[in-house]
């Protein structure tokens, strides 16, 4: 005996390629940092680091001892000798710069690697008006003299410090940095 089948009916086919995530995201997950606008129209969003010379925090983590910025220096010549425990990523958004221990230029859009151990003096060329570059900067930065003598170090509580301080002295109040921290 043979029956008859009936033909079944094609399946439909969501496309899902544009569809969200539909699960919950881990509740102990860090939420996201979006900057509409790293390179600010505000200037008081620039955090003062010495004269002439600026950082923009984009992301600060407590959790992982790291932080990323806009380093901005309009002036010429050396900015600060400094050891590095950890690596080092930086982008060079505009003008160039150059350590006085290698003989590479960080050009405009170029790309820097700093591994572990490294001890360099950032340089800022006479002919650039303004260097602009993304760091992103894990552990310490430890500053120190031409024989390795320890003058100072910042850390990512050292620049929330400086920026909670700066942004409730320029009217955008202590709380603005938080918006960064993780």
């Amino acid at each position: 005996m043979t029956m008859d089948k009936t033909p079944e009916a094609p399946e439909r086919s969501l496309d899902q390629s544009k569809m969200p995530y539909q699960l919950p995201f881990p509740p102990e997950a860090a939420t996201e940092i979006v900057v509409p606008s790293a390179l600010p129209e505000d200037e008081r969003v620039w955090v003062p680091q010495m004269e002439n010379v600026w950082f923009r925090p984009l992301c600060l983590h407590t959790g992982q001892g790291y932080w990323i910025n806009l380093l901005r220096v309009r002036k010429s010549g050396v900015l600060s000798r400094h050891r590095h425990p950890a690596p080092v990523h930086g982008f060079v958004l505009r003008g160039r710069w150059h350590y006085l221990e290698h003989d590479w230029v960080a050009n405009e859009g170029g790309y820097v690697f700093e591994p572990p151990g490294e001890t360099h003096t950032l340089v800022v060329p006479d002919d650039v008006p303004e260097m602009i570059t993304l760091f992103h900067i894990t552990g310490c930065m430890i500053y120190v003299d031409p024989w390795g003598k320890q003058t100072g170090y910042e850390d990512v509580f050292t620049k929330i410090d400086m920026c909670r301080k700066h942004y409730a002295q320029n009217g955008l109040g202590g709380d603005f940095v938080d918006q960064f921290v993780r």
